[in-house]
């Protein structure tokens, strides 16, 4: 191991990556052993707390409940107190941009999002952290993580999503508690070999992931038909920077504008080994859940949806990282080009106003909406199969 304590999984492709900017491999590499320093040491503080204390507890603090705060644990108390701050950075109103672009764009956005953007984030060795909990195995267990990252995109690119009482903030930061239980939950499973695979759920890992869903969201939904201008193309970058923020992501893997984020997301992948059957069986489980997410019915009409994810996926993605993720080989010449004009069709026959009601329609019907009472649950065991429902 060398002086950052290499985790094994990433020695060659680091050895690599170095060759290309070593301050940006370093960094990357040396995020694979950190988690959340500011809530990693809460929840385990908080181990013990029966499931329901633990859910009353974050339940206050996002939703900004004192009374019942006063009565969580020291530590949850003041890490709500103390380390949920905004940055200095943070301009509200740059976000306008690309929450008007993100709702005239929606349709495709989501197409990029499902068929790229989330295909490639599960390329990565953050696969094995999911992998090991059991969590997305198989399509029927793929539709509700896809529902749920279907409704956290949509929360975030809501009018004041993203503010301290805004639903896309409050997911977010339900979302880093959750990273944080399953952090401590497989750490102490004996299941995770720590000096192999890094941390679970890393900060370098979820660095990368918001590179993906902002300046791979782009570039994906460009490729489907989605048309943002340059002001709210910096706006989609700033709307995931604070979001990195918020979900707990460290500055020294935070990515500051576009070009800074595609660096980190080369140097990244550089030092990523490359996809193994986990990867692949997670990959093919989101695909296989895409139909059942829509809520088509009939194996025929299912099959049909699945090869079209499939083509539009291998398209966005590239025949390399498809093949390695074991995605069905099939020629993709001429799919986005037919794709971009069946949408072009659409906006012209129903009118840009009618499709923005249909994208928002859409998102509603494909994003899961847990009951109050159930919003702040975690898991209680690593084994998804063992865990409560959460």
């Amino acid at each position: 191991m060398t002086a950052l304590q290499t985790p094994g999984a990433y020695a060659a492709g680091y050895a690599t990556a170095r060759g290309d900017d070593a301050a940006l491999a370093d960094a990357y590499i040396r995020h694979t052993r950190i988690g959340d320093p500011d809530l990693d040491p809460v929840i385990e503080d908080v181990a013990d707390l029966a499931g329901d204390q633990l859910q009353r507890g974050i339940r206050a603090g996002i939703e900004r409940d004192d009374e019942a705060l006063r009565q969580a644990p020291r530590s949850l108390r003041h890490f709500f107190e103390d380390k949920v701050e905004p940055p200095g950075w943070l301009d509200f109103e740059a976000h306008a941009p690309a929450v008007r672009a993100f709702n005239v764009n929606a349709a495709n956005v989501l197409v990029a999002f499902v068929c790229g953007v989330l295909i490639e984030g599960f390329s990565t060795l953050i696969s094995k952290s999911f992998a090991t909990t059991g969590r997305v195995l198989n399509p029927e267990s793929a539709r509700r993580r896809l529902m749920q990252n279907n409704r956290h995109l949509m929360e975030v690119f809501f009018p004041g999503g993203m503010e301290r009482d805004g639903d896309g903030w409050k997911l977010s930061t339900r979302l880093r508690f959750v990273h944080a239980r399953v952090r401590h939950l497989l750490a102490n499973s004996g299941a995770w070999d720590v000096e192999h695979y890094g941390t679970p759920v890393s900060a370098a890992h979820l660095g990368l992931a918001t590179t993906v869903f902002s300046m791979r969201l782009l570039e994906h939904a460009a490729l489907v038909g989605a048309v943002f201008n340059e002001d709210e193309q910096a706006s989609v970058m700033q709307v995931w920077r604070y979001a990195g923020v918020v979900m707990g992501v460290p500055e020294g893997i935070l990515f500051v504008d576009r070009d800074h984020a595609r660096r980190i997301f080369e140097i990244a992948h550089l030092c990523e080994p490359e996809p193994d059957s986990d990867a692949a069986s997670m990959a093919n489980a989101l695909i296989g859940a895409i139909p059942l997410t829509a809520g088509i019915e009939g194996e025929r009409k299912q099959r049909k949806v699945m090869k079209l994810a499939y083509r539009l996926s291998r398209s966005l993605i590239g025949n390399q990282l498809a093949d390695q993720l074991a995605f069905p080989k099939m020629n993709t010449v001429g799919s986005l080009a037919a794709f971009r004009a069946r949408q072009r069709l659409q906006r012209f026959v129903q009118g840009r106003q009618k499709v923005r009601l249909n994208n928002f329609s859409q998102l509603l019907d494909i994003s899961v909406y847990d009951r109050p009472d159930d919003r702040y649950r975690m898991p209680d065991h690593y084994l998804s199969a063992r865990s409560n429902p959460w």
